[in-house]
């Protein structure tokens, strides 16, 4: 059978960032898939390293709206493991009870676009209303419903009132008896299971291979989690289960971040009961001491890793962020294997993907020089053309195509 190469994006009604896929199709059949990256690239790890470190804790916190709090978490941590600061233990427990807020609200975000993704949009409504439970109590928490603006080097801004405990653990019961209803339908209706079922399949072995992280990864076996493997925050007192499946496919990690849900609910209960007296903050000095740390944090989609370098003064030398769609995106590509073109968008939903916090610049290198150019706008522009006209496409052109039809 003729094969066809059929452009997604990067501008697409089906896809909310900009991002572009080229699909090989044999019929109806899937036999190569791509990906490429760079069309929300925002320069945020320059930024960073041209602004002071408080103001990055705010910066951090743009890389992703859902993921917000991972950001400016895992940065902060960073930081302070190079200044040496001793965080009070009642600001690591209200970190982590932020953080597990957000995970509840990603995850519910994630079920409710996975429905839309396969025609369930009775879905998208219920967990979108359910969500708002959970976006209402982080606002009166932290005065925003998505940038939270908790942290702060040395610990939070906020400290957590005993009426806020009672919404909260309000809102908690409300969610989890819901919840228990969509672990309901996702194991009984059998239109769901048999839409998501043995697509998408991503095999223990690969999901290795391939470093997949997060619900990932863990629907396909892989047992790992920063808050158990390497704690942070507050996860080395508190009891917890690392969610598994064997599925393999997407309905495994519909299963896993269900479950997942269930135990945010326990974790919240717990922070909240054994959540200790004292101060919030510690001061911080304005200049961090020169060195270098790595932080580790379970976001919702998965490991995030932020790397800081200082130099002594009050800017950072270096920021390197690794967000979890970009360990993922990679396994898309082996989940659509002779895949069947309908089940493109539930298959890539299915790692939630962030490509805002994915894209990053790409240098290019003189191969007989063995420099690397830095490029302009003017050059950038100037490559780019280049770069599609030797594809056949002249937008140059199309212009001026454009130009005449107007005049």
């Amino acid at each position: 059978m003729h094969k066809v190469i059929i452009p997604i994006g990067p501008q697409h009604p089906a896809l909310k960032e900009p991002e572009s896929f080229r699909i090989q199709l044999s019929g109806e059949r899937i036999t190569g898939f791509s990906v490429k990256l760079g069309y929300n690239h925002r320069g945020i790890e320059k930024a960073c390293e041209e602004r002071t470190y408080l103001q990055d804790v705010y910066l951090t916190e743009r890389i992703c709206g859902i993921c917000s709090h991972a950001h400016s978490t895992a940065f902060t941590q960073a930081v302070e493991e190079i200044a040496a600061l001793a965080v009070p233990k009642r600001a690591l427990y209200i970190r982590t009870l932020i953080g597990e807020l957000e995970r509840i609200h990603s995850h519910l975000l994630w079920l409710g676009v996975a429905g839309h993704e396969i025609g369930f949009d009775t879905l998208l409504m219920y967990t979108w209303r359910d969500r708002e439970v959970v976006m209402d109590i982080l606002a009166t928490t932290t005065g925003n419903r998505v940038n939270y603006g908790i942290n702060t080097i040395g610990g939070v801004r906020r400290d957590i009132s005993l009426a806020q405990v009672k919404d909260i653990l309000k809102a908690v019961d409300i969610l989890e008896e819901r919840t228990k209803y969509y672990i309901d339908i996702s194991t009984k209706e059998t239109t769901m299971i048999k839409r998501l079922s043995g697509v998408g399949v991503l095999s223990h072995k690969d999901a290795v291979r391939l470093g997949a992280v997060g619900p990932t990864g863990r629907a396909s076996g892989v047992d790992r989690d920063v808050r158990r493997d390497d704690p942070y925050a507050a996860y080395g007192e508190l009891d917890f289960n690392v969610i598994t499946d064997d599925h393999c496919d997407v309905y495994g990690r519909a299963v896993v971040r269900l479950k997942e849900l269930m135990e945010s609910y326990r974790l919240i209960r717990q922070i909240l009961k054994n959540m200790p007296e004292g101060p919030i903050a510690v001061k911080a000095p304005r200049k961090i001491p020169a060195g270098e740390a790595v932080s580790r944090y379970e976001a919702p989609r998965g490991e995030d890793v932020h790397y800081v370098k200082s130099n002594g003064t009050d800017k950072p030398e270096r920021v390197k962020v690794r967000a979890p769609t970009l360990a993922n995106v990679q396994t898309v590509a082996k989940m659509l294997e002779d895949g069947q073109l309908a089940d493109l968008p539930i298959v890539i939903a299915a790692i939630d993907p962030c490509f805002s916090c994915t894209d990053r610049l790409i240098s290019i290198k003189d191969t007989k020089s063995k420099k690397t150019n830095i490029l302009m706008w003017d050059d950038l522009h100037s490559y780019s053309v280049k770069w599609y006209r030797d594809k056949g496409i002249d937008f140059t052109k199309l212009n001026r195509k454009l130009q005449g039809k107007m005049s």
